[in-house]
């Protein structure tokens, strides 16, 4: 049995090292597509060594252990972690000439390891594709929204701190997909909906507009057109709704209530600014108030699971449990699987002194986020067994 001690290898933390094998005589010449074309799609260079990835743990390899797999992972990670390299360009043809499907394979691993709540493994994988498709527009925008699925996932268990890291660099993810020339009408319609959920009007506005003049879709078209009309008609681009949300957002609540009243004052009808004030006013425990600046949002026209959700935050705070066990049914109606809203309705049930009721809402919220912390803390400290 035949064992290689490597001359050169790489290493990464979380995967097996990588060494680097002359190319064996029964390797030379021309190889087959892997994919089952029947022609010769690729030559060796018998000059080139060839990169391998071990298993984790290995520090040898044996050549009646070595694989296909072996090799194309180790190309693939010298091309990701080092595009530079002297080699990177012919590993990468070596690999989509004999994997010419790979962009298809690696990008739908990518999707059901993010799916499934594996966002690092997601975004190596799509690091990888980088490495091998570099600027291609669907990897960088799939790389976007895997950042901005991680960061919203660290957001529903209270990360808020990861949450903030994470929307940024979703943010930045994003703005190198709309630097792509040409443009890339898929990823600049993502995007706006990005700076909408952030409540970044001004930017979302601007993606927007930019769609409709390269829409390739019509449903999108549309869709983006009616957006325009909203952010236009309730002045959401106004730069002090941007700064007053902002500035709550950083725990300057104050500061964002000064700002959002005056935003209020010249557009007292728009349901966004009212849903910005009730927050800062729950943020700062001004529970009535709050209430009054919610069901405000609801009146006009902002009727979403969030504002229900937030509207019974401060009626549960404020004492007025039936009301916001109410607001939290109907919000749960629209939303059925918010782990935010199933939770306030756990803390409601234990403000009414039903601690078997409290911990099946927390038991499903486990079952949806098993890492979400306020759940596993209530059940850790004496509700598991009710």
């Amino acid at each position: 049995m035949q064992k290689v001690k490597p001359h050169q290898r790489m290493n990464s933390p979380n995967r097996g090292p990588i060494v680097f094998l002359p190319v064996p005589e029964s390797l030379s010449g021309r190889l087959e597509s892997l994919s089952g074309a029947e022609e010769s799609v690729f030559t060796f260079d018998p000059a080139i060594p060839i990169p391998v990835e071990l298993g984790p743990g290995m520090t040898e390899l044996d050549l009646e252990e070595l694989s296909w797999e072996m090799i194309l992972s180790g190309m693939i990670r010298v091309v990701a972690d080092s595009p530079d390299d002297a080699y990177a360009l012919y590993y990468r043809r070596f690999v989509l000439g004999v994997k010419p499907d790979i962009l298809n394979e690696l990008t739908e691993a990518a999707i059901l390891k993010a799916r499934n709540g594996d966002f690092d493994m997601a975004l190596e994988i799509l690091s990888a594709l980088e490495g091998l498709f570099p600027r291609s527009p669907v990897v960088l925008l799939n790389r976007a929204l895997v950042l901005e699925e991680q960061a919203e996932a660290w957001e529903r268990v209270g990360l808020e701190a990861d949450a903030e890291g994470g929307y940024e660099s979703a943010r930045e993810a994003y703005q190198e997909v709309l630097d792509l020339d040409p443009p890339f009408p898929n990823g600049i319609f993502n995007a706006g909906f990005f700076f909408m959920k952030r409540r970044n009007f001004d930017q979302a506005r601007a993606c927007f507009s930019t769609y409709s003049s390269l829409a390739d879709d019509p449903a999108k078209h549309e869709k983006a057109e009616a957006l325009l009309k909203e952010i236009e008609s309730q002045c959401l681009d106004d730069a002090l709704f941007r700064e007053a949300y902002d500035a709550i957002r950083q725990g300057e609540a104050q500061t964002g209530l000064l700002k959002i009243r005056d935003f209020l004052e010249r557009h007292p009808e728009v349901w966004n600014g009212w849903f910005i004030l009730g927050w800062g006013l729950r943020k700062l425990g001004r529970w009535e108030d709050g209430v009054a600046a919610f069901r405000r949002t609801i009146e006009l026209g902002g009727d979403t699971s969030d504002t229900r959700n937030e509207l019974a935050i401060c009626l549960m705070e404020s004492g007025s449990l039936p009301a916001a066990r109410k607001e939290l049914e109907m919000a749960l109606r629209e939303d059925p699987e918010n782990i935010k809203i199933i939770s306030n309705l756990g803390v409601l049930a234990l403000k009414n002194g039903d601690d078997d009721e409290a911990a099946g809402f927390f038991r499903t919220v486990l079952e949806l986020e098993p890492a979400d912390p306020l759940a596993q803390e209530y059940l850790a400290n004496g509700l598991a067994h009710s």
